[in-house]
């Protein structure tokens, strides 16, 4: 188990998670909101509304999909360093329904050099689990505040 991180570290991780989010229009306009951050980890709900429902009446893996992508953007951007995806996959485990509420639990595997790789896991707010996406980031110029 890893150690708590430091004072610093955290106030980090919560000023560039509120900097990333200001400018997430497409995580606000699906009703995300950042639970938790850390660094390198990131909780991330969103209710499953109507709007949301593909042809068979269970939300569209597209969604469930932006959910993990976003809880991945707030983990590894948690360093205040601008990172972005650059691959990721999901398995989706069962169909959910309108008006469950997701959540997204992100938590850094891996981080060196500009390169990183997190496990995100998509779970009711009963807790049965939705969804696995793993994601592998790249570090760019830039950061998401003005604090190094």
């Amino acid at each position: 188990m890893s150690a708590p991180p430091d004072a610093a570290a955290q106030q980090r991780a919560e000023r560039a998670a509120a900097a990333l989010f200001r400018r997430d229009r497409a995580s606000q306009a699906l009703g995300m909101s950042v639970a938790a951050v850390g660094p390198g980890r990131a909780e991330v709900h969103m209710r499953v509304r109507e709007d949301m429902l593909n042809g068979h009446g269970a939300c569209h893996g597209g969604f469930v999909f932006a959910l993990a992508d976003s809880a991945f953007a707030f983990a590894c951007n948690s360093y205040n360093e601008s990172t972005l995806a650059a691959a990721a996959q999901i398995d989706f485990l069962r169909a959910v329904p309108a008006g469950t509420e997701l959540i997204a639990a992100a938590h850094e595997l891996w981080r060196g050099g500009r390169s990183g790789l997190y496990e995100i896991e998509v779970r009711t707010a009963g807790g049965e689990r939705v969804a696995l996406f793993r994601g592998r980031s790249h570090r760019v110029a830039g950061s998401l505040t003005d604090e190094g």
